[in-house]
């Protein structure tokens, strides 16, 4: 709901226990009001009557207030706009109208900068239904045909304002490769805390994702400021608490001043969302709130259910044959997988990760009929079937390559870097998307394909474009043209289903997630390991779209723990079931064994798919660890015991989300179980040795 008052210069946004509100002073000031619990659009105007800006002598009277600070003016915080043309850097803007939208959920607020003729409009959307506010920035170039370029240094998508508080605290998701989506929790002290990815993707790194509370907030109670940026590129959120005590993050895409864009007069670019949530329940009410709108508004057909899937990497890496695929899909079929995937090594002359890049064809000695009679045997033994690719990337030893070396990003003059022998194309260039096109949609339409795992294996490291005028825009235009390519395949080939993957978790965010139905977690498929993973992308993904797989013990990428299957599939139980082990090797007890869980696991898979996720206890040092989902009459829980010290008791685990005054029967064993016990004094796992684990399917009676 949009409630515009204060003689048309207040706008209050409402979603459905939230409201945001922002004011525009007599001097065209763009000042926050409000962020948190609902208000009425009076109290928005009692909040504008008292934020006149004060005049202090060394201190700016917008800083920490405005809602989207511009370079140029009265200013010292970091701006989300900064604008150069040929003669002048910096903007003044003057507002010209605000608007809503004839849906009635989108708040335009529009200004122009005369000098510059540089048109900017605000956009605000907060649905009835949810809580997430999602603002965007439009800049266009007004100007005549005889005007000069003007230069994006840079477009933040928004800027966020919280108010003096005692204390801040920032929570926010770092990592590395096979170690992705770590929780850090600090205090947020005076200055500038600057996160971000200067690698071309969202990064193993960094997630476009922070929180803020007061310090005090709980998994389940507390006021929690959270925001999230949609893209899939280089990105950049800072955070200034300033000494007043007020708190603003900026955040967009890119990373550095170096230039963005440049406009020519009549373009104009819009930059990607970045959506804002305001909770009193806690990170795990924020949590909640964000998979549910991601469900809702953002993950391509999320009501329909993930397939558990089975993938042959790790059982033949490059050494791929037909006959040996075939084998394996008997073997999956038998386990009761419901999607077979060939991974790397099927095209071209891929018989290492040293060549065939880019050449997207069957490679006719391992599959001498093409995909398509694997394919067709997949399906007859109940399975759908999918492939591995990676678009975006070349071989120097490839056919593409031979064929246009231009087509690689590079600088000229400059020492060319490989990694994984591999160099990155050039997705901002029109032919480049155009070949990947029709190579892509030849392949779709020439075997039935059912899936696409997408990969992306290496950063940007020479990111130039000779002979273009302003080859820095290559940045946002590689991403744009990444997913320009995705929704036109999308459009052809709508049973496809694809997997967003980079080296694991490295491109993982909410762009991405609007154009594919599942990601690749991590590539450490430990199931100690990947606790945490899995823990730190509950902050802001659900479990719907987390693709996990039970692989061999020890593991091949891994540390050469041996875990048992048990503690391996109720790991990867937690998102979207996968398998990667060598089937061939298996005992036929261990697929015995194998073929209950997946059973298991479809019983439980609409729950923790499409239920709400609480996190009983975090993994910690050694203990036990424990993740909940709540689905109409159901519920799921999935334990684990790292690790058992001598006389130690297990703690009992407090249910969340269900009626105290119900019975609940666990649908495996059948014991009942009363609602207020589960949530007052818990549930008893069991569990008491070394790496074990354990599932309990509730169902109220």
């Amino acid at each position: 709901m949009i409630e515009i008052g204060g003689s048309g210069r207040v706008w209050l946004l409402s979603g459905r226990r939230s409201s945001y509100a922002l004011h525009l002073t007599e001097n065209d000031e763009l000042l926050h009001l409000h962020w948190g619990p609902r208000i009425a659009l009076p109290d928005a105007e009692a909040l504008a009557d008292e934020s006149v800006p004060p005049e202090w002598g060394f201190e700016s009277p917008l800083d920490g207030r405005e809602e989207y600070p511009v370079e140029g003016g009265p200013r010292f915080v970091r701006p989300a706009l900064s604008v150069r043309s040929r003669d002048v850097r910096g903007t003044e803007w003057r507002f010209e109208r605000g608007e809503v939208a004839d849906t009635g959920d989108e708040l335009r607020l529009h200004f122009h900068d005369p000098l510059h003729h540089l048109a900017l409009t605000l956009h605000y959307r907060m649905r009835d239904d949810f809580d997430v506010i999602e603002r965007w920035t439009t800049a266009a170039h007004a100007g005549g045909p005889d005007d000069a370029p003007l230069e994006l240094l840079r477009v933040d998508s928004a800027a966020w304002s919280l108010p003096a508080r005692d204390r801040w605290r920032l929570t926010h998701l770092y990592g590395r490769w096979a170690a992705e989506s770590q929780v850090a929790r600090t205090e947020l002290t005076p200055g500038e805390k600057v996160l971000g990815s200067r690698r071309g993707h969202t990064s193993h790194q960094h997630l476009p994702w922070i929180a803020l509370d007061e310090g005090a907030a709980t998994e389940d109670h507390g006021e929690v400021h959270s925001c999230a940026l949609a893209w899939s590129g280089s990105w950049r959120i800072a955070v200034q608490r300033l000494p007043v005590g007020t708190v603003q993050a900026v955040g967009g895409v890119g990373h550095d001043d170096s230039g963005q864009l440049s406009l020519a007069p009549g373009e104009s670019y819009a930059t990607p969302v970045f959506a804002g949530l305001w909770t009193d329940g806690g990170f795990g009410g924020a949590s909640r709130a964000w998979h549910a709108w991601q469900l809702a508004h953002v993950i391509p057909d999320a009501d329909r259910s993930r397939p558990v899937l089975y993938n042959s990497w790790e059982a033949t890496f490059f050494d791929v044959g037909e006959e040996q695929q075939r084998g394996l899909a008997r073997r999956a079929a038998e386990m009761g997988v419901e999607l077979f995937v060939v991974d790397d090594g099927w095209f071209g002359a891929r018989t290492s990760d040293r060549a065939g890049l880019g050449d997207w064809t069957p490679n006719l000695d391992r599959f001498p009929g093409g995909l398509k009679p694997l394919a067709d045997e997949v399906h007859a033994l109940g399975m759908q079937f999918g492939i591995w690719v990676e678009p975006e990337m070349v071989n120097p030893d490839s056919d593409l390559y031979r064929a246009h070396p231009d087509w690689a990003q590079h600088r000229p003059g400059r020492t060319r870097t490989e990694f994984r022998n591999q160099l990155v194309l050039n997705l901002a260039r029109p032919e480049v998307r155009e070949h990947l096109w029709e190579r892509l949609d030849t392949l779709l339409s020439g075997a039935p394909i059912d899936y696409v795992k997408w990969d992306f294996n290496r950063s940007f490291t020479d990111p130039g474009w000779p002979g273009d005028p302003y080859p820095q825009r290559l940045w946002i235009e590689h991403v744009r043209g990444f997913y320009e390519l995705l929704e036109r395949l999308r459009a052809a080939h709508p049973g496809v289903a694809f997997e967003s993957c980079s080296g694991g978790g490295g491109r993982i965010d909410l762009g991405v997630l609007g154009l594919t139905d599942q990601v690749w977690t991590s590539d450490n498929t430990d199931p100690l390991d990947r606790l945490p993973i899995q823990h730190g992308f509950s902050q802001l993904h659900p479990a719907r779209v987390m693709a996990a797989w039970v692989t061999d013990t020890p593991n091949a990428l891994g540390n050469q723990r041996v875990t048992s299957l048990r503690f391996r599939f109720i790991s990867a139980m937690a998102g979207v079931l996968g398998v990667g082990g060598d089937l061939s090797r298996w005992s036929e007890a261990e697929l015995a064994e194998a073929r209950d869980w997946v059973a298991l696991y479809k019983r439980i898979r609409p729950v923790v798919q499409h239920g709400e996720l609480y996190r009983l206890r975090p993994p910690g040092d050694g203990g036990l660890s424990a993740v909940q989902y709540v689905r109409g009459e159901e519920t799921v829980v999935l334990a684990w015991l790292h690790a058992q010290r001598l006389g130690e008791r297990q703690p009992r685990l407090r249910l969340r989300g269900l009626d105290p005054e119900a019975r609940y029967e666990d649908l495996e064993t059948g014991t009942v179980h009363r609602g207020a016990v589960l949530a007052h004094h818990g549930l008893a796992t069991g569990l008491r040795h070394d790496l074990d684990a354990a599932v309990f399917h509730l169902r109220r009676i």
